[in-house]
């Protein structure tokens, strides 16, 4: 079964569930182009990387890994816009056994290990297609929900994604999630 990334449902309001992700490491790639591409644009350097395309952490002069370990696939994978216009980070949440310490380098300089912080995020989730469309529409709607609920906004929407594009896109799990200000 696919790891999922932890959270903890700290509340429920009108249009979203109120959670705490806690801190996480990410494998991420900063991509040019429409938000339907970039996802699968960055998959391929993203699913690389968790096949085994690293170089072991050492003091000294890194090397590559002799039979290296792959890792565990886990979901969701995000998406945000970048910092400008046409540009998106994709990423790739990595399993929680991992620190900064334990993980291995990417060999492609366009994929980056980060810790995302511990946050406070309005979150909805629904079924559907993964359009620009769909997205906007639902963000739009969290946006609006959060501020009736006195939240203020704190960071950039990111769009989740569960499952695999070959699922019918009606069974599909997305999520749209808002950081807030605690």
């Amino acid at each position: 079964m696919t790891e999922q990334q932890p959270y903890r449902v700290v509340a429920r309001q009108p249009g979203f569930e109120l959670r705490r992700y806690p801190a996480h490491l990410v494998a991420e790639m900063q991509v040019e182009g429409t938000f339907e591409r970039v996802a699968a644009e960055a998959f391929r350097p993203l699913a690389a990387y968790l096949g085994g395309a690293d170089r072991t952490r050492a003091a000294g002069p890194v090397a590559q890994r002799a039979g290296a370990e792959a890792i565990a696939m886990t979901t969701p994978v995000v998406q945000e816009e970048g910092d400008r216009p046409g540009s998106w980070l994709v990423r790739f949440v990595l399993p929680a056994r991992f620190t900064a310490a334990t993980l291995p380098e990417p060999t492609d300089p366009r994929v980056r290990i980060r810790e995302i912080p511990e946050q406070l995020a309005a979150a909805v989730r629904f079924a559907g297609r993964w359009t620009a469309r769909e997205f906007d529409r639902r963000a739009t709607a969290l946006g609006r929900a959060v501020i009736a609920a006195g939240l203020r906004p704190t960071g950039a929407v990111r769009y989740a994604r569960f499952d695999p594009p070959w699922r019918p896109w009606f069974l599909r799990r997305n999520e749209v999630v808002l950081p807030v200000a605690e």
